[in-house]
């Protein structure tokens, strides 16, 4: 937090395009120590119980780091957001709530809100390979829609804004290819 008050929340997924909260200033952003990756099985949003899909998550990696925005929330709506986004991103316990440094564009550190993946939480399922990923999020649907629709928004608001992600194009080029 810049400010005091002020509410900074670290978007690398689903955040990048919908970020389902007031948003009062959008900045790219990095986070070290952590990467962006298909590490959690989705048995709720993506996916189902019965045929998980998978989701992005910020996976501990030494000497990682991860681009992706740093999204300020409007001021005077932070219970409601910090509420909206519990609600939304601690439905299974997969993910933990952090107040983590991030690096915005124009050099300043502010702690922001991250949501990163317990390793020895039931859903965690880091280092799968690519090939792996892609046949799950070809196939998996759960209660937000298509795993692939998640995969695709996200890779588009990745190069939108300038940040590479090889192996999100790679899952891209290859989902594709399955569900052909």
């Amino acid at each position: 937090m810049a400010q005091s008050g002020e509410m900074w929340v670290f978007g690398y997924g689903s955040l990048l395009w919908n970020p389902g909260f007031d948003v009062a200033e959008t900045v790219r952003a990095t986070l070290n120590a952590y990467h962006r990756s298909f590490c959690m099985r989705s048995i709720h949003h993506r996916g189902s119980e019965t045929d998980p899909g998978l989701v992005l998550a910020l996976d501990a990696a030494h000497g990682a780091t991860c681009a992706g925005v740093a999204l300020r929330a409007a001021p005077g709506t932070e219970t409601r957001t910090l509420t909206y986004l519990r609600e939304r991103e601690l439905i299974s316990s997969a993910y933990l709530e952090r107040r983590l440094d991030i690096t915005l564009e124009d050099g300043r550190i502010v702690a922001a809100l991250a949501y990163v993946i317990d390793p020895d939480h039931v859903q965690y399922c880091g280092n799968l390979p690519l090939e792996e990923q892609a046949q799950i999020i070809a196939h998996a649907t759960g209660g937000r829609g298509p795993n692939h629709e998640y995969l695709d928004n996200t890779a588009r608001h990745l190069a939108e804004l300038g940040i590479p992600d090889p192996d999100m194009d790679w899952l891209v080029r290859r989902v594709a290819a399955i569900r052909a």
